[in-house]
């Protein structure tokens, strides 16, 4: 739809359920989750809804894909190995490679805007915290509180991550520094919850 929510236009149109649309970054593609096939997996088509073309064939859950800001790759989180991971493949399948590796899950994956690192949630200290990875290196926790803080965005400068976090009693929209949470701020504060 457009910016202003006229001009809705179905794209897909499937029994099963699509999801999680993610455009890629010339606006030309756009990557989704679907369970045509019976579970779970990364889609991608054209802008106009046409050429679908499934990215993953796997039996266990692929999802929440999220475009590198070149347009090769993109990232998305997967339970194929016994538990949910975040992988990356190039933007036609290919090149399938499992970034995290914990027993915990790892979910929501988010590019930094020069594609160098990745930020994801995951619940590997038994609630669930914003990580960042680069591309070839170890994750690095940058939340640190007993309240699930999670769905991480990068601002376009790349110097500040927006997440979700229900440290004050109910889920509210928080900003922070890459670095971590100094300069923490929450942005939202209303009774009901709030959602990146």
């Amino acid at each position: 739809m457009n910016a202003d929510g006229s001009g809705h236009t179905r794209l897909t149109n499937d029994p099963a359920s699509d999801g999680f649309p993610d455009w890629s970054p010339d606006g030309g593609r756009i990557a989704f989750v679907s369970g045509r096939d019976g579970n779970g997996e990364v889609y991608v088509m054209n802008a106009d809804g046409s050429d679908v073309t499934r990215l993953t064939d796997d039996p266990a859950f692929d999802g929440f894909p999220a475009w590198s800001p070149d347009g090769t790759r993109i990232a998305f989180e997967s339970g194929r190995d016994g538990n949910n991971e975040i992988y990356v493949m190039n933007a036609d399948g290919t090149e399938l490679t499992r970034m995290t590796d914990d027993p915990a899950v790892d979910f929501a994956p988010s590019w930094s805007p020069d594609g160098s690192r990745i930020a994801f949630a995951s619940e590997r200290d038994l609630n669930v915290n914003v990580y960042v990875t680069s591309v070839d290196g170890a994750p690095v926790r940058i939340t640190n509180d007993l309240a699930d803080d999670g769905d991480p965005a990068w601002s376009p400068d790349g110097s500040r991550i927006a997440f979700f976090s229900d440290r004050d009693g109910r889920r509210e929209i928080y900003v922070m520094n890459v670095a971590g949470e100094p300069g923490l701020a929450r942005l939202t504060d209303d009774d009901a919850s709030e959602f990146s």
